[in-house]
């Protein structure tokens, strides 16, 4: 979910660190996505490759193998009540038998926090569970992923992190749920501001962990909590405020870091 979900969507500024870190947002390739109306099955496969991306700095896998697979027994899309389960998998050739995991600590101006710098590996393969419940104005959920690199050099490292969320829409809108894509889109209030109205207003919590430490591989271990406010004036601009407080775990030193982080959206 959190991949998949358009960024200017999403209920927090920054996406996972850990996904960031593990998962390639770009790549060249197919996929398939399908669903059973009746049973409320879903499932999205794809394989891609980087025929077109090589040497682009996105480009850390030759080939992947990718599925997610879920089941939506309360499938409301705009309204009420709905349960999503998915599982998900992925699997890759590593490319140039090099791989770097890293990432900022859901701030983009900041350095990365956690980078397990360039080491030999030959594939990884990945997977985790997401599970979110939308009972009405409230969201609540999150995933969580395992990735195992094949590295004999480093032990065959396993790394680990996820997230866990909840939003309240205080104006009582309910995010929405595209059911082709199986992903929440982002709040459309109910009168906005240019109607005369208060716009929809979103409180949001938000747990992120991400460990890349493993036998020699010191990567890091982060967590950060983030409270956020978001403010949706209209369907196209979006006021976000943010504080954080994040723990850094490297090197045997741990250090403390506070974020106070503002963002101003605006969609053609």
């Amino acid at each position: 979910m959190n991949k998949v979900m358009v960024g200017y969507d999403g209920w927090s500024m920054e996406r996972l660190p850990f996904g960031d870190a593990t998962i390639p947002l770009l790549a060249d390739g197919i996929k398939w996505l399908a669903i059973t109306p009746d049973q409320h099955w879903f499932w999205n496969l794809g394989a891609f490759t980087d025929v077109l991306s090589e040497g682009q700095s996105f480009s850390s896998y030759n080939s992947q193998f990718v599925a997610r697979v879920g089941w939506v027994p309360l499938p409301n899309d705009s309204a009420g009540k709905l349960l999503h389960i998915g599982m998900n998998f992925r699997a890759g050739d590593v490319n140039n038998d090099t791989l770097r995991l890293r990432s900022k600590p859901e701030a983009f101006p900041a350095p990365y926090f956690i980078d397990t710098g360039p080491f030999p590996a030959g594939s990884a393969m990945e997977f985790g569970p997401e599970i979110y419940f939308r009972p009405g104005r409230v969201l609540i959920g999150g995933e969580y992923y395992w990735q195992r690199v094949h590295s004999p050099q480093n032990g065959d490292p396993w790394f680990h992190g996820g997230e866990a969320v909840i939003t309240w829409n205080t104006t009582g809108e309910t995010r929405s749920y595209n059911t082709v894509g199986n992903y929440f889109r982002g709040v459309s209030p109910t009168k906005t501001v240019i109607q005369g109205g208060p716009g929809g207003w979103e409180t949001v919590l938000k747990v992120s962990y991400s460990n890349l430490t493993n036998g020699p591989l010191q990567g890091g271990i982060l967590w950060r909590v983030t409270p956020m406010l978001n403010w949706y004036m209209t369907d196209n601009v979006r006021l976000e405020f943010a504080y954080g407080y994040g723990v850094l775990n490297r090197f045997g030193v741990i250090g403390r870091t506070q974020f106070y982080q503002s963002r101003f959206q605006f969609e053609l």
